[in-house]
């Protein structure tokens, strides 16, 4: 019996070999991106980075249609872009199993909100998983491949942050040799139109109940009976906060958290004096139990805001028996989020910043634009938005505004579902400017590669999106490739295409400041001739400081990039030779 340490995310990455997966294709985003990125080291299955996560769902469902067992994974807002498929999925069914894996994020470490997926699950009628630890994520994808076929349904497992990104010990098992089914022509379960579907909602609510009926049994579903003056429901991460707060306790542990295994429930509240249900986010399984008319206590005394923790639990839930927890008593030191020293996208907000335009943002490392003392994006509402909310802003505020601002967002970004918001501004007659951030790679969660980038997921080089000839493409005349390093054209760039009254494009054109091809080397230093301007603090680089004496350069930090000697009109600021 082999075993490993491995992340939750590397745990789903390996359920999915040892259940013969075919197909997995995905969109990279915190806390998920790890699961693809491990699935892409197994050569027995194809894997792929797709645009967005819906073509990722899609593709998975075609995959699927077509009898080969299929995963996607994708962060909680990626649901939101991949529901219309998987709603429509959740009717059609599968051939091959269909397993789509989504993280969610309690506390928002990077996300702009905290949904909760569950949520998903109940709205679209599919089974969801819930692991607590990196065993469970590998044996419940394995597990979810085996309810989709046997039930003829897509299977959501659902992690949080803490499951993702923990370790803890998996059992290895050899993959199972799953050959792909014959595909197979059959509208009636395939084409969903009005009169193929109506039946298939039927279908649909009866597959739910006997799910749920089969989760009275399962060993998804497990209960661990002690002192019986306390019962706790719980499932995923918040099972061993729980666990760790109140180790005597009763527990009904929950593997499948939607449909829920309705006698088991009962018969568990029936065997316990008090009754708690302890979930992070919304009360998800708490609505759903005390619809069952059974008498349970949760966030009444719980949040429905961020993380939990065992302190957390002991703390609200102090009339509960528990064991003393460890406490760390040194407060951790903040660290706010900055960009990196060299980062390219440092230049473009430095002149924005300078020519005081009203940005319309996006999702991305360069989201850390908002903060001082860049403070350069006004509004960041989800990926793609920048460019289409901008068109709001012009129709709301008239041309006079177009003058003044800008949508920014990052190449992967824009692929992702900026296009369709260029199309509609050249379609509807905007005149407002566009800034694709292009720093040749996926930055913000961890360099995976996109369209623009000429290499898929498993490093083979491929077709690369050429993107001036893209936003051509779409009806944009005015496209300008600059450097965001060479401030002073940049800035003269910007000042020409808010002057246009067209709809126009700057492709800020540098690499991430992390990529080999970046070509830095070395560091800068200030030198006597600084007249202490402060003019190098308002790019934000965290290798500058201020010191009684003046700006100085932390030589471990710095890695020669330059902008600041751009910026630097005394020329204080000089490469250092090696």
């Amino acid at each position: 019996m082999m075993k490993k340490l491995m992340l939750g995310n590397e745990a789903i990455a390996r359920g999915a070999y040892e259940a013969g997966v075919h197909v997995v294709s995905s969109y990279p985003g915190t806390p998920s991106t790890e699961i693809t990125e491990f699935i892409a080291k197994y050569d027995e299955i194809y894997a792929e980075w797709a645009p967005n996560e819906k073509v990722a769902v899609e593709v998975a469902s075609g995959a699927a249609i077509a009898g080969g067992r299929a995963l996607s994974a994708m962060k909680h807002v990626g649901v939101n872009v991949a529901a219309d498929p998987l709603f429509t999925m959740s009717y059609i069914g599968v051939n091959g199993g269909l397993v789509l894996c989504v993280a969610d994020d309690p506390g928002m470490h990077s996300s702009q909100n905290e949904q909760d997926s569950r949520n998903y699950a109940v709205a679209a009628k599919v089974p969801m998983l819930e692991p607590a630890d990196s065993q469970e994520c590998c044996d419940f994808v394995k597990q979810a491949f085996e309810i989709s076929e046997a039930y003829d349904t897509p299977v959501m497992v659902r992690l949080t942050t803490r499951v993702a990104h923990s370790q803890s010990e998996v059992i290895l098992s050899p993959r199972a040799e799953i050959p792909v089914k014959a595909y197979e022509k059959n509208a009636a379960k395939n084409v969903m139109v009005p009169a193929n579907a109506r039946p298939k909602h039927v279908v649909v609510e009866e597959r739910m109940n006997a799910l749920s009926e089969a989760g009275n049994t399962s060993s998804l579903n497990r209960v661990e009976l002690q002192d019986t003056k306390i019962g706790i429901i719980t499932a995923g991460i918040a099972y061993q906060y729980a666990r760790e707060a109140f180790p005597d306790a009763s527990f009904l542990k929950l593997g499948m958290i939607h449909p829920l295994p309705k006698k088991l429930i009962a018969d568990f509240v029936s065997k316990v004096d008090v009754c708690y249900v302890i979930e992070e986010l919304d009360p998800v399984l708490e609505r759903q139990i005390k619809a069952m008319s059974l008498s349970v206590r949760g966030k009444e005394l719980l949040t429905e805001i961020g993380e939990y923790s065992a302190s957390l639990l002991r703390e609200k839930l102090a009339d509960m028996q528990s064991k003393p927890v460890y406490e760390v008593e040194e407060t951790i030191p903040v660290r706010p989020p900055v960009m990196c020293p060299g980062c390219s996208h440092r230049g473009v907000f430095y002149v924005l910043n300078k020519l005081k335009l009203a940005v319309s943002g996006d999702i991305g490392c360069y989201s850390l634009g908002y903060a001082k003392p860049l403070d350069s994006m006004d509004s960041i509402i989800c990926m793609g938005a920048s460019i289409s909310g901008l068109h709001g802003m012009e129709k709301a505020q008239g041309r006079k505004f177009a003058e003044k601002s800008v949508a920014v967002l990052g190449d992967s970004t824009f692929l992702h579902s900026g296009v369709t918001g260029l199309m509609n501004m050249v379609y509807n007659k905007s005149t407002s400017t566009v800034i694709i951030l292009d720093n040749s790679i996926t930055g913000m969660t961890g360099h995976q590669d996109n369209p623009a980038t000429g290499f898929t997921v498993k490093g083979e080089t491929t077709r690369q999106v050429d993107l001036k000839q893209l936003c051509h493409g779409v009806g944009v005349d005015l496209v300008t490739v600059a450097d965001p390093f060479d401030i002073d054209n940049f800035e003269k760039v910007v000042k020409m295409h808010l002057a246009a009254e067209e709809p126009s494009v700057i492709i800020a054109q540098r690499p991430c400041a992390l990529l080999k091809k970046a070509g830095y080397t070395g560091c800068c230093t200030i030198t006597d001739a600084c007249k202490n301007c402060k003019m190098c603090m308002k790019l934000g680089c965290p290798a500058i400081s201020m010191t009684d004496q003046g700006p100085v350069i932390d030589e471990t930090l710095c890695n020669g990039c330059g902008l600041c000697e751009h910026v630097c009109k005394f020329g204080a600021i000089v490469q250092k030779k090696s």
